[in-house]
């Protein structure tokens, strides 16, 4: 049953996909996305559920919030349905708590975002896709055992903006996401799970 489970969320971001494919896309005309080495600041909170030491991803459930600076490396590049920016982002989650299966607390940093900005358009609303990775710190071992309390974060996965102004946008994101200490420690069952993030971005 669990691997239903499991299907089911890891093709959550192709139905994402197929769902904007579905609506009239057009080029940006909106310039949000054509100022070259804008920078990018953004919030955001996140809740993501997964498996740590069972085939269950009801296993685990944890919630972050942090803040994101990205800098614009590219104007728009590419053509027809290709068309889009490039950019590199850091984030900083000073909020992290696991609720299952135990209380944990901690905080990290992911210093590597690559973000594929598109430059197509349904109304106010444009796709985006993602890589990330970095590294968190927590009060106790995570997951229990003889694991570690500092581990690598990986990521990866995409979403829409939805413009709310010429320069600002709110964001909906879906990603797999793990969590693991690369065999720093005795064990390494790892976590591995599908996160959902809101966020709000401006550019300056």
């Amino acid at each position: 049953m669990s691997w239903i489970v499991r299907t089911r969320y890891c093709l959550a971001p192709y139905f994402l996909v197929l769902l904007l494919v579905a609506c009239p896309l057009y080029p940006q005309s909106n310039d949000a996305g054509n100022h070259h080495r804008d920078w990018d600041f953004g919030v955001w909170m996140a809740g993501e559920t997964g498996e740590e030491l069972r085939n269950d991803f009801t296993e685990a459930q944890i919630f972050t919030a942090g803040v994101f600076a990205g800098k614009m490396l590219t104007g728009e590049i590419g053509s027809g349905w290709r068309r889009g920016t490039f950019e590199y982002g850091v984030t900083v989650f000073p909020v992290f708590r696991q609720f299952r299966p135990r209380v944990i607390y901690g905080g990290g940093i992911e210093p590597i975002i690559f973000r594929w900005n598109s430059s197509l358009r349904a109304g106010r609303v444009a796709p985006y896709i993602e890589l990330g990775g970095g590294a968190v710190r927590t009060d106790s071992n995570l997951p229990a055992a003889n694991t570690s309390n500092f581990n690598f974060t990986a990521r990866g996965g995409g979403g829409i903006r939805i413009f709310t102004r010429k320069r600002e946008w709110a964001e909906i994101g879906c990603r797999w996401s793990h969590i693991s200490n690369a065999n720093l420690a005795a064990q390494n069952p790892e976590f591995n799970g599908i996160q959902i993030s809101l966020g709000y971005h401006w550019l300056k």
